[in-house]
């Protein structure tokens, strides 16, 4: 069990990482699906509604982007060897659609070892310390602890990397190595992380009693990462850098 504080000071780059990173990884199926419809209309009436259709979907939510933004940063930034088979966004169905038991899903590979890696991402500009998404039945530290302890949800997540890591693909070898460890361990194997993301100043209390309650109440071999990243742009702000052209 860990607990660790990111403070980005360079505001700059980290608009630029966002634009270029982050951007691409929510953009990239939309931009692919826009094409195709643009492709498919013939006539001046077509085209007309495929941009009335192209422009009903709405902006991406900050909380939308912070998971877009901690998939980039654990892969990028976390000293880890992450791999993410599917990005959560494609997995979008409605307007509010959000997919239950996890926001991350993917794999941690340690040397020859390799783990499941299941985590949740919680966006907050709550000037409280420890802020509201820390903690309460929809908390963080609520919601790490049933996925680790809860058969249905891991069930649940394993159905559905397993259909998104296709046969030919590097990403079922690691599926299989990492639920080979998961079966042996009895559902214990998990590498769970969570990742909270502010905009306001760092402070070790965003952390620290929600990891130490979780030290106590899941077992070994079970291992446990909470990340703060204090990030120089406000929550607010963070759609406008979705539609920002790179210089």
């Amino acid at each position: 069990m860990r607990w660790e504080g990111r403070a980005v000071g360079d505001r700059e780059g980290f608009e630029r990482y966002m634009r270029e990173v982050v951007r691409p990884r929510i953009a990239h199926e939309a931009l692919s699906f826009s094409a195709e419809l643009q492709g498919l209309a013939t006539t001046g009436m077509e085209i007309h509604f495929v941009e009335r259709l192209l422009r009903a979907v709405p902006d991406p939510k900050g909380w939308e982007i912070g998971e877009a933004f901690a998939e980039c940063a654990l892969r990028d930034d976390s000293g880890r060897q992450v791999h993410w088979p599917w990005s959560m966004a494609r997995d979008r169905r409605t307007p509010q659609a959000s997919l239950p038991g996890a926001d991350l899903v993917g794999f941690l590979c340690d040397g020859q070892d390799v783990f499941l890696l299941v985590g949740e991402v919680k966006t907050s500009s709550d000037a409280r310390t420890p802020p509201s998404v820390m903690s309460g039945g929809s908390g963080m530290a609520r919601q790490l602890e049933q996925i680790a302890t809860r058969l249905d949800v891991q069930h649940m997540l394993l159905q559905w990397l397993f259909a998104r890591c296709r046969p030919e693909s590097r990403h079922r070898e690691l599926f299989r190595k990492a639920v080979e460890r998961y079966l042996e361990s009895e559902g214990k194997a998990l590498m769970l992380v969570g990742v909270l993301l502010r905009d306001t100043p760092p402070n070790e209390r965003d952390l620290q009693a929600r990891g130490e309650a979780l030290s106590h109440r899941v077992a070994d071999p079970t291992r446990i990462d909470l990340i703060a990243w204090y990030l120089p742009v406000p929550v607010s702000s963070w759609p406008a850098l979705m539609q920002t052209d790179v210089p």
